[in-house]
């Protein structure tokens, strides 16, 4: 192994021990190749590796910093129950998945009548050139971090003059609304791909050009096969672990 990424193992098991904490201002690369006993050019090329990570950011004028956050899992199997989205009045999923590692939940909403993009409008069956759309587009943070950006669509027909097109769509989110409506989703499918941060996802979520976010497209299913919401994510890679469960066929598993 080169000494570069050997030093980027001993930086980085020291901050999984503690040794630099979360959220704290590295020593200066003179300061780090002296205690690891290599040069500047070897800590440097270590550093490049595990900002790429996103384990540490650069903070100009001030060096480089711990990430303030450890990743985060992201359970697509349990987080969309109604129990858990409700639970202790939480609006929704992923307040209640911050509550449980201990982080106050912010997010900076905009709630307007729009146009979908032609993905949205061919998966809701809406027209793209009308406002025929509620948009929820949600700056989400964690402990003033920020975590992902969300920005959800759901028919005008079915949100207008409801609590969905509301600022606070109450108790549980727009799920538990859609719900209550009659329009509960019966089955959530999400479609997965990892690309570059467009400019300004990448100061959003204080990203550089060599890292990479997940683009999820998340549909929301009624029993009879009808889409009635679709949510787009742009979450970090480096933020966010993915883990889905599902019940196999028994006949496939046979």
């Amino acid at each position: 192994m080169s000494q570069y990424r050997e030093t980027a193992d001993k930086i980085r098991s020291a901050i999984a021990d503690g040794t630099y904490q979360r959220g704290v201002l590295l020593p200066n690369e003179d300061q780090l190749a002296a205690e690891l006993h290599v040069n500047r050019v070897t800590v440097n090329r270590a550093l490049q590796i595990l900002r790429a990570e996103g384990l540490v950011r650069v903070h100009r004028g001030v060096g480089t910093i711990v990430h303030e956050l450890a990743p985060m899992l992201r359970d697509a199997a349990v987080r969309h129950s109604r129990a858990r989205r409700e639970r202790g009045g939480s609006r929704g999923a992923l307040a209640t998945e911050l509550a449980d590692l201990g982080y106050e939940l912010r997010s900076d909403n905009t709630v307007e009548p729009g146009y979908p993009p032609a993905l949205v409008a061919e998966l809701l069956g809406v027209n793209p050139d009308e406002k025929s759309v509620i948009v929820r587009a949600r700056r989400m943070f964690a402990q003033n971090v920020p975590i992902q950006l969300v920005t959800s669509y759901i028919p005008i027909a079915i949100a207008q003059g409801t609590p969905i097109a509301q600022e606070d769509s109450g108790v549980g989110g727009i799920s538990s609304r859609l719900a209550e409506l009659g329009h509960a989703q019966h089955e959530i499918e999400e479609r997965i791909a990892v690309r570059p941060p467009l400019p300004q996802e990448a100061d959003f979520l204080r990203m550089t050009e060599d890292q990479r976010v997940y683009e999820i497209v998340h549909i929301g299913w009624t029993v009879d096969d009808r889409p009635v919401k679709v949510t787009l994510y742009v979450m970090p890679t480096h933020q966010w672990a993915l883990r889905y469960r599902y019940p196999v066929d028994p006949s496939v598993g046979a």
